[in-house]
This record gives structure tokens, C-alpha cells and sequence, in this order.
């Protein structure tokens, strides 16, 4: 691979390409030797539905084109069926959260530990994050299939644990078990996409994927409302089996990857490995924790942090001294690399406030039911795959960086918009809202993995996916402890106090009396209630002014940070 400042162009495409040396015509600029059309047809498969060849040698070479061509309509079935399978994988991932929250008032009346079960939820997301690098690391040095197997494996494991769990203490556990598995899925399906489709067809496939989570947005409080009304909540779990056998047959059945020797597989970092799970775990529980369990400045808090920063330590000793590291170094030392991580880790943070705060709003302030609450947030995942299967007529022309920073532009002016919006207000509004930030931020997300994963060949697109997914995480896990502390000092500063006042009767003392007051208005005076909803939108124009700061934040990382040309390898160009 070339330098990170280089574009890979050659003299004289300037008027065709954009500057990212992508054909603005849709075709496809070869530049440099000649890959074979075998490699090409199928993103530099090199094999029939398999994944892309690197510098690994993976390429199949010695193919005339006569015979690349001839072999393309033998590879478009199990080209779309590794898609299928992919998409089953994904929507396993997608649907999880979704299914799980609509029917957490019957699994705590089955199972009790009302205290405990928003760690069904934690738990699960803190196993994803953890595992993230170190999947995408082992997809590079031992394969993409085997390390997806493995996850659908676990996660199949994990959702049948679910279903025989006999109290809070168990399913949580065993939703770590699926959490192992995601994580597995949301790296290596995310790699295998890239691998799969030239970079002239990828916007296809990552428009498709992100159709999968707008659909399992609106689907999944569906299914899991309609399981736990009519059947016990067990079958939520019991129902993602099927699709996750049938995405491991097709896996195991259609994608066919290139024998890779040993000596050009290197040694896998077990010892790293192991050290960046536990210090990503440690660190994300008190992310977790802090602020709700203990206060942060409490010995807890303070003894975790202080145990996170010594695994830390140990994560670089190790890595240092490893022949192939699960979070190697080159990954924080290329300019495009790193401005993507550091960027998309600002968009995981910004997220917290409408995925989060929203519902909230449209309850508390806007007086809408729980289903009407989730309709006026699946704007945003509705206008979100539209715009980023658009966004291709953009970085075709603008590139890639400029592409994204004009999203994010966007996004920070509707984020900005939303603390102007009239109180009361009408559901409408905030639903515009969401529209437009869901459009832009289509805008900005998928210009910058497709443009990232491009520069990086087969042997380094695992480690890098699974780079900036795992910034993505860990930035969503800072904005909820951040954006959390913000909006409840808001909400402790605006009811300080309050049911001292005359005509305030019944109006919460403490944060911890608010969700019992939202849940039931009705019980407050006019006054008081108008008091709370005056509080809560309070708190929620704070928070989205936080995450404004935040798209701001990523917008000077990639107009200051990243190359305004990303470094394109001439294999990815090629269609």
C-alpha cells in the first residue's frame, strides 16, 4: 500500500475523476496493472462469493478475461446469497434492542430485578463495543468467514440461553453471550460488504443494510409488543433462531474464501486480545455506571477508572511488543483513518440525544403515546438510507470528505433547530426535524466507511471497519453518561424546590420521583405538570445543544484533520 497522501491517480484523470479518484461518469477508472475481471466482478473476491484479496495474495491470478466473464453469471447466486445471509446477520443486530425494550414490563413481572434490567441492554452493548476490534483483527489474520460463523454461533447460543433463563441475574448474562456474538456480526458483515462489491456498486449494498435497520426500527417495537401481548416474552428470543440458522447455512454454504497459508496468516494476539477486552470492559462499565449507581467522584468510580487506566497501560505494552496486534498502531497513525474514527466516534455521541431524549420529549412535553412517541422518531431512520443511497451522486463529484463535512454541517443546524422549536409544540415539528437530521447525517456516515475502506486492501479492511465502528460505540457510551449528567443537573436545577411552591403540590423532589411523575401527569395540578414539561423540554434543548457542539466538533476534525483527497488504492477503483 502507498503512502496516505497519496491518490493513487494517474496524470490526466483530473477532469473524470472526483478527488477522491472516483469515476464522476460511473465507470470505472483503471489505473495501475490490471486486475483480472474474476477479481473484480466480485470486489476483488478472487473466488466465487468470497472475499476480497489484498496484498495477502488472496487475488486470483493467471484468469484471462475471457474467463472472468464467463464465470460472472455463475457467481451471481451465491453472490446474492452471501447478501441475503448478510442482511438476515444484520437485521439479528438491528432488531435485538428494539424487540427487547417493548416487552421489559413482562420479562420484570416474569423474572423480577426491576433494579438491575437496564443492564439487559448494557451488558449487551458493552460485549458489542469490547469485541469489535478484536473481531475485526482475527477477520483479517484467520478470515471473514469463520470469524462470522463463530458470531451467528454464539448468538444463536446466546438467544437460546435467553429463553431458559429463570431470573434477571441469568438473562442479563446470557444477553452478554448474544452481545459476544453481535459483535462478531456488526464488524464482520460491515468488512464483508466492502469485500463484496467494487467501489463503484458499494453505496448498493450499504444502502441495502441501512434499509435493514430503518426497517427493523419501525418492525421490531411491532414484533416485540405483539410477542409479549399475545405469547410469553421468551419467544422475543426464540423467534431469532430460524434466521440466524439460515444466515450460518448460507455462510457456511455460499462464501467461498481464499486459501491463505499460514505464513501469511500470522500469529493471532490472544494475549492482546484479552487485554483490550478487559480494559474496554472496565471502562465501559463505569461509563455505565457512573452518575446512576454512584456518584462519580465516588471510590467506585474512582477505583474503576484508576483499574481501566492500568489495563490501558498494559493494552500498549502488549501491543507494542506483538507481531500482529489487535489494535495496531498504524490505525491512529494514518491521517484518513484516524479523522474517520475520531469523527464517526462524534456521531455515536451526538445519536444519544435523539435515539434517547426524544421518546422522552414527545411523552413527557408533547403528551404522545408510547407508539406515537416512536413514530416521530422513525423519521429519522426512514430519511437516514434514503439519503445515504444518494449520497453517491455527491462524493462522485464533491469527494468523499467533503461529502461528509456538508452532512454534518447540516445535521449541526437541525440539531441547533430543534432547541427553537415552540413550547408547547405540535408532533409534527420535532418529526421535521428528525427528517432533515436523519438525511444529513445519510450524508455523512456512509461517504466516510466507504471512502475508508477503500484506501486500506482485504488484509487491512477487518482492523479499520472495525476501527471506526468501535469509536462509533464507544462515543454513543460517552454521550449517554455526558448527555445523561446534563440533561438530570437541568432537570435537579428547574425542580429545585418546586413543591414548596403554592399550586405545586405533588410535584417531584428529586430526579428520581421524575419518571414516576412522567408516567402519570394526570396526578399533578396543572401548574405542576406544566412545571415538569417546561423541565423536561428544558433538559432535552440542552442536550441537543450538546450534540450540535459535538457535530461541530466532528466537522473541524475533518475539514482540519483529514485529506481532502482520501487515498483510494487503484484496486478499489476498479470495477
Amino acid at each position: 500500500m502507498g503512502t496516505e497522501e497519496s491518490t493513487g491517480e494517474h496524470p490526466g484523470k483530473a477532469r473524470e475523476d472526483s478527488g477522491d479518484g472516483i469515476p464522476t461518469d460511473g465507470s470505472c477508472a483503471h489505473t495501475g496493472p490490471a486486475a483480472t475481471d474474476t477479481a473484480q466482478d466480485a470486489g476483488g473476491a478472487g473466488t466465487v462469493g468470497g472475499a476480497a484479496g489484498g496484498t495477502d495474495g488472496a487475488k486470483s491470478t493467471g484468469a484471462t478475461d475471457a474467463a472472468g466473464k464467463a464465470g460472472t453469471a455463475d457467481r451471481g447466486r451465491p453472490r446474492t446469497a452471501v447478501v441475503a445471509a448478510l442482511m438476515l446477520s444484520m437485521a439479528l443486530v438491528a432488531l435485538e434492542s428494539s424487540v427487547v425494550a417493548t416487552a421489559v414490563p413482562q420479562i420484570v413481572g416474569d423474572l423480577g430485578g426491576f433494579s438491575v434490567f437496564s443492564w439487559l441492554f448494557a451488558g449487551y452493548l458493552l460485549a458489542v463495543t469490547v469485541t469489535l476490534p478484536v473481531y475485526g483483527r482475527l477477520s483479517d489474520t484467520l478470515g471473514r468467514k469463520p470469524v462470522l460463523l463463530f458470531g451467528i454461533a454464539v448468538f444463536l447460543a446466546g438467544s437460546l440461553l435467553c429463553t431458559l433463563a429463570w431470573n434477571m441475574a441469568a438473562l442479563i448474562a446470557f444477553r452478554i453471550v448474544q452481545g459476544l456474538g453481535g459483535g462478531a456480526l456488526q464488524s464482520t458483515v460491515q468488512t464483508l460488504a466492502a469485500d463484496l462489491y467494487p467501489l463503484r456498486d458499494r453505496p448498493k449494498i450499504q444502502a441495502r443494510m441501512s434499509s435493514v435497520w430503518a426497517a427493523s426500527a419501525l418492525v421490531g417495537p411491532a414484533l416485540g409488543g405483539l410477542l409479549a401481548a399475545h405469547a410469553d416474552w421468551r419467544w422475543i428470543f426464540l423467534a431469532t433462531l430460524p434466521p440466524a440458522a439460515l444466515a450460518l447455512w448460507l455462510i457456511h454454504r455460499h462464501l467461498v474464501e481464499p486459501v491463505r497459508s499460514p505464513g501469511r496468516r500470522g500469529p493471532v494476539d490472544w494475549a492482546g486480545a484479552l487485554a483490550v477486552f478487559a480494559c474496554g470492559a472496565v471502562l465501559l462499565f463505569v461509563l455505565v455506571q457512573g452518575g446512576v449507581a454512584w456518584p462519580w467522584l465516588s471510590a467506585p468510580s474512582l477505583g474503576l477508572l484508576a483499574a481501566g487506566a492500568a489495563l490501558a497501560a498494559a493494552v500498549v505494552a502488549i501491543e507494542r511488543r506483538a507481531a500482529a496486534p489487535i489494535l495496531p498502531g498504524w490505525v491512529w497513525r494514518r491521517r484518513t483513518i484516524a479523522a474517520v474514527n475520531l469523527a464517526l466516534g462524534a456521531l455515536g455521541l451526538l445519536m444519544v440525544a435523539p435515539m434517547v431524549f426524544v421518546p422522552t420529549y414527545a411523552q413527557a412535553v408533547l403528551g404522545l403515546d408510547p407508539v406515537s412517541a416512536g413514530l416521530v422518531l422513525s423519521a429519522m431512520t426512514l430519511s437516514w438510507p434514503l439519503s445515504a443511497a444518494l449520497s453517491q451522486h455527491v462524493y462522485r463529484r464533491i469527494g468523499f470528505r467533503d461529502t461528509a463535512a456538508l452532512g454534518i454541517a447540516l445535521a449541526a443546524a437541525v440539531l441547533l433547530s430543534f432547541t427553537l422549536l415552540p413550547q408547547p409544540g405540535r408532533p409534527w415539528q420535532p418529526t421535521l426535524v428528525l427528517l432533515l437530521l436523519g438525511g444529513a447525517l445519510g450524508l455523512f456516515q456512509l461517504p466516510l466507511i466507504i471512502g475508508v475502506q477503500s484506501t486500506v486492501d482485504w488484509a487491512e479492511r477487518g482492523t479499520t471497519t472495525a476501527s471506526v465502528l468501535f469509536c462509533r460505540q464507544v462515543g454513543q457510551s460517552l454521550g449517554a453518561a455526558l448527555f445523561g449528567a446534563v440533561a438530570n443537573a437541568t432537570l435537579g436545577a428547574r425542580l429545585a424546590g418546586a413543591d414548596a411552591v403554592p399550586g405545586m403540590r405533588g410535584m417531584p423532589g428529586g430526579l428520581d420521583e421524575v419518571s414516576e411523575a412522567l408516567a402519570r401527569p394526570e396526578l399533578l395540578p396543572q401548574a405542576a405538570a406544566d412545571r415538569l414539561r417546561e423541565a423536561v423540554a428544558a433538559a432535552v434543548d440542552h442536550v441537543f445543544l450538546g450534540a450540535a457542539a459535538a457535530a461541530a466538533a466532528a466537522l473541524l476534525v475533518l475539514l482540519l484533520a483529514a485529506p481532502r483527497r482520501f487515498p483510494v488504492l487503484p484496486e478499489q477503483r476498479e470495477g
